[in-house]
């Protein structure tokens, strides 16, 4: 059974809005220590309690998953700032960098002289859909 401290390999499909986001079909199944928070916490918190076999069907909230849309961490930045700026199109992931940092921004709208740069996670504010199978449990 799963409980803090369990290292936990669970098969998984995210879907949003009915659109899959991510699934380790075909791949390995991810592997976690149980209440490290190395997962989101809405998902952590549905897969404690459950077996080896089990399959569940958990839907997270924005607030227990990536979180909500901070309005402060969409930005208005000179093209000039920007390397290959011309070359963006909306959607285009970019990096940026910040005292040793680097973190990556989805283009969200383009002007004459600006890029407007979204730093959320791409999917805060979104409705998660986990369908998980525990495949593994060893405390």
């Amino acid at each position: 059974m799963i409980k803090d401290g369990s290292k936990v390999k669970f098969d998984y499909t995210l879907t949003v809005d009915g659109k899959v986001e991510d699934t380790s079909a075909g791949r390995a199944p991810l592997e976690y220590v149980h209440g490290a928070g190395h997962i989101i916490k809405g998902l952590e918190k549905e897969m404690t309690g459950m077996n080896v076999g089990d399959k569940k069907t958990v839907t997270v909230q924005p607030e227990e998953g990536y979180g909500l849309v901070q309005e402060e961490a969409i930005r208005r930045v000179p093209k000039t700032a920007i390397g290959g700026a011309d070359g963006l199109k909306v959607g285009d992931m970019v990096g940026a960098s910040n005292a040793g940092h680097t973190f990556r921004a989805v283009v969200k709208e383009i002007t004459d002289t600006e890029v407007v740069l979204d730093f959320n996670h791409p999917l805060a504010g979104k409705t998660l859909t986990f369908d998980i199978e525990i495949k593994e449990i060893n405390d």
